[in-house]
């Protein structure tokens, strides 16, 4: 019974998230990589805001992926009280190993691992900053929360199908839209259902703004 009244709570109050990262054809690539990383390594992943699932249109996800993997795959991981450390560990092993089985069942499934994919090796709670290509709509990893630096890449052809993608969640707490037509981010951003939305911008929570979700 706690646990289930635990659950309800976190859910009530917006304390999970399964944040969209959408990318148009006609963004700044560069820019939408270099937000990417702001929206999904603050904190290494374990964040509510943190972008969770990175539907980016087909025509620019083959650039997309390979610049973003290369910034991922650039990170160092190890002690924080290391001044050269960029990625921490996970907060427990368990954090770590839920994180491993959605990254394993994602690649069972026929996801690609472009970069990282498993825990690091010796003592501590790290995993490699992962970037995973082809990950099927139907996986377990885009319908709930990582908390972890994974960042699962899947493809949308339209703007209709990146909306749908996006509202494929029960969670609806923060969102992040890359596109250089202010009228599609304006349009995109009535029809998906989070109650933070960020334009061409990877951090969006401010302490003088308001911080909420919607279902």
């Amino acid at each position: 019974m706690a646990d289930a009244a635990q659950n309800v709570l976190r859910t009530s109050m917006e304390l999970r998230g399964d944040a969209p990262f959408i990318v148009f054809e006609d963004a700044d690539i560069d820019k939408a990589v270099e937000g990417a990383m702001a929206a999904k390594m603050r904190n290494m992943g374990e964040a509510c805001t943190a972008a969770n699932r990175f539907l980016i249109q087909e025509s620019v996800a083959e650039e997309f992926t390979r610049k973003f993997a290369a910034a991922m795959g650039s990170l160092a991981t190890g002690r924080g009280t290391d001044p050269a450390t960029q990625v921490g560990p996970l907060i427990d092993a368990g954090a770590r190993d839920d994180v491993h089985a959605l990254v394993a069942a994602a690649v069972g499934a026929g996801a690609t691992a472009v970069t990282g994919g498993t825990p690091v090796a010796g003592p501590g709670y790290f995993y490699q900053p992962t970037v995973l290509a082809n990950v099927p709509n139907d996986a377990a990893i885009l319908g709930q929360e990582i908390f972890g630096p994974v960042a699962p890449v899947t493809i949308f052809t339209t703007e209709d199908d990146a909306i749908r993608l996006a509202n494929a969640s029960e969670y609806g707490l923060a969102s992040y839209l890359y596109s250089r037509d202010f009228n599609k981010l304006l349009r995109v951003a009535e029809q998906i259902e989070f109650g933070m939305v960020g334009f061409n911008a990877g951090i969006i929570s401010n302490a003088a703004a308001p911080f909420g979700g919607v279902k």
